[in-house]
């Protein structure tokens, strides 16, 4: 695990993972033993902090991912961090726009599906918190694209291992996490 990454697991990772005997229903509707609550670090000051440091200085560098020209997700789960990473980009003179997706078009107003100054761009890279099937980060996509927007990547606190990479991969969009379900488990077995 490359180092920012590392230091925000051993900081988060007891506060964003539970296992339990009792299986938890997912929003995905799937049962699992396995609970992640990542908006222990996407809505900490600090965590978050990290979370966008690793990302942005770790992860997209290192998967040679391009800088994103707007970068984003379905709501609530993508908000926090592309809000992080364009301010993060913004500090260092790189134009990147955070964008909302909302889960359904809202029916007054505008009638927008996606908030953010997205007319300008060609490409966005979706995030989300956590991924098992990716329905949500799916949706999110479909919304993009429907604006006309290429997308080519995802960005997630971690990947559960549960399909959404396969999923995602069949709509030609790459995945990358900075964690999976196994190094939660791994730490687990390896502290017991």
């Amino acid at each position: 695990m490359p180092p920012l990454t590392k230091s925000l697991f051993d900081k988060a990772h007891s506060f964003i993972y539970m296992y339990s005997e009792k299986p938890f229903q997912l929003s995905s509707g799937k049962m699992s033993h396995h609970y992640f609550n990542c908006k222990k670090i996407t809505l900490h000051p600090e965590f978050l902090y990290l979370a966008v440091q690793a990302i942005c200085e770790e992860l997209i560098p290192e998967n040679n991912i391009p800088i994103p020209e707007a970068i984003g997700g379905l709501t609530l789960g993508a908000d926090p961090l592309a809000y992080g990473i364009s301010l993060y980009y913004y500090q260092k003179n790189i134009r990147c726009f955070p964008c909302i997706v909302r889960k359904e078009i809202k029916h007054y107003g505008t009638q927008k599906q996606i908030e953010g100054e997205i007319d300008s761009i060609s490409e966005v890279i979706v995030l989300d918190d956590v991924i098992t099937t990716g329905g949500s980060t799916l949706k999110a996509v479909d919304a993009f694209r429907k604006a006309g927007k290429n997308v080519r990547y995802a960005i997630c606190l971690v990947d559960r291992e549960e399909g959404g990479k396969e999923n995602l991969l069949k709509e030609n969009i790459e995945l990358y996490s900075l964690w999976k379900k196994t190094d939660f488990i791994k730490n687990l077995n390896d502290n017991k």
